[in-house]
Parts: structure tokens; sequence; C-alpha cells
């Protein structure tokens, strides 16, 4: 039945929902702001909050076997994290029973939150933010902020305050570290200036705007584009003015009345006579 449909072959193979970059505005954006819409919602981020099982099958207690299903749980970015770097942490909404002989209650597992000092080894600044363990566990992995940061998609940071960092960073390797010390800015970008390779300036100018940031940049964009289109109305009156008087000029010289420049010293031209204030000859 559902290949008799029009929308048939995509019930077949799933129905797929529409998202904000594929209808409205959202198709008006440019591929820089899809690339990077689609690492950020569309990619499957790194498993934090459980550990996925390997293979496709598996045996339970009783020895049956059944299909080994990975499924997410279900986790809730508030709007803190993105002032802060969480490292893919974020709240679980559960039921926890606290005591055998009482229903379950309502239970929020959140992540333990701590401020510490980062620095920026490409900005040569350091921030100071909210972290989690976690962060900090992946910034020593990584070997320091800089490269935790390059290094990790945009679906494992999920940080508004961590996207536009490693958007910063990227216009400085872009624009060989001008805020770095002159000693120390070869060594900076021979380590670092292989992660700026990956993208074009396009691409780095939109990476790490939300869908509601990146279209009120495109829109002023484009006001700014209608503003510079328009013309204003005494460029385009002194135009036609223009054209008027050399439509004038040429008539006359076909009359032959301005053959040459002294000449037209002599008699009233055309447009002695059209300026009101010029000298009446005398009769």
């Amino acid at each position: 039945m559902a290949a008799c449909t029009p929308q048939g072959p995509q019930l077949l193979n799933g129905f797929k929902v529409a998202s904000k970059i594929d209808t409205g505005i959202g198709r008006q954006l440019p591929e820089a702001y899809r690339k990077f819409y689609l690492e950020w919602r569309k990619t499957a981020p790194t498993p934090v909050h459980y550990i996925p099982k390997e293979g496709k099958w598996e045996r339970d207690q009783n020895g049956i076997t059944k299909p080994v299903q990975n499924v997410p749980i279900p986790v809730f970015y508030p709007t803190n994290s993105h002032y802060g770097i969480w490292g893919g942490e974020g709240v679980v909404k559960g039921f926890q029973k606290r005591q055998p002989t009482k229903k379950r209650v309502p239970h929020y597992w959140v992540p333990a939150l701590r401020r510490t000092v980062l620095r920026s080894v490409i900005l040569n600044k350091n921030f100071s933010t909210v972290v989690t363990t976690r962060t900090m566990d992946l910034v020593h992995e990584n070997h320091g902020f800089d490269h935790y940061l390059l290094k990790t998609p945009a679906c494992d940071l999920n940080s508004g305050l961590a996207f536009q960092i490693k958007r910063d960073m990227l216009k400085a390797l872009q624009d060989n570290c001008p805020d770095v010390d002159a000693k120390a800015r070869p060594d900076i970008l021979s380590e670092y200036s292989k992660y700026a390779e990956q993208y074009t300036p396009e691409e780095i100018e939109w990476y790490g705007y939300t869908f509601e940031q990146a279209v009120k940049k495109f829109n002023r964009q484009k006001s700014n584009e209608r503003e510079a289109q328009k013309i204003p109305y005494k460029i385009i009156f002194r135009q036609r003015l223009i054209e008027q008087l050399k439509e004038a000029g040429i008539a006359e010289a076909q009359d032959g009345s301005s053959a040459d420049s002294k000449q037209i010293g002599e008699t009233s031209s055309w447009l002695s006579k059209m300026n009101p204030f010029g000298k009446r000859p005398e009769t």
C-alpha cells in the first residue's frame, strides 16, 4: 500500500522528518553553515552516559540469544551548559527508588561542575569558565585546551562558548596568530595550522552559530547588500540631467551654432540660456 502513495519510497525506507536546515529560510543559508549544522545536529555524538555494547547479538542470563540494542539515554542540555564547557555531559532525568518499601520518585542526575581557568595558546588568552571532570580529562588526554577544541567535532562539544572559542582559534590561525609573540609564532603555526587547513574561509566564518544566530547573520548580510545596491535619488536625477544636457549639446552642434570654444564664448550658448542668473545681452 505504501508503494501506491506519492511518498511511498520514503515510507518504505523510513519516513524522515524535515529539519530546520531543509525547510523555509534554512534552505537559503550558505553551504558553509549547512556543513557545520550537519556536524552538530545530524552526527551521532560519542556515548557519554552509557557504555555501548559491541557486536550484533548477545545472550542473556537464561541463555536466550537477543539482538544488541544500543539505545541512547535521553539527555537534557540546559541553557547554562552553553555558557560553559561540559565535555558532552548533560542532565539525565529518570526515577530513583530510595527506599525498598516506597515508590520510585523522579530524580535528576547533574554532572559535577566547577569553575576553572583554561588557557589558549593560539589566542594568548585565559578563559574562566565552568567545566566538568570529563572536560579536564579530555583536555589532558589531548595535550592542551587548543588541541581538545580543534580535534573534537561539534556534536561532542555541544556548547555555544566552545563553538565561539573554536571559531576564534580558526580565524587566528587563518590570520597567522596576530596576538601571539613573534618569537613563539612559528612554533605555534607549525603545530596548529593543520586544523585550519581543513576549513575554507567561508566555513570558518559560519562555524559555531546556532540556527537562530545564522538566520540573523544571513538577514543582516542580505540587508547590507540591498543597501549597497540602492542608489540615491540625487545621483539618478543628476545622471538624467547630464543625459539631457548631452542631448541638447549634440542638437546644438548639428545646427552649427557652437563650432569652437571661441564662438561659444562670444555668443550665448544653450547653457547660458538655461542659467537664470546669467547676464542678458545688451539690446
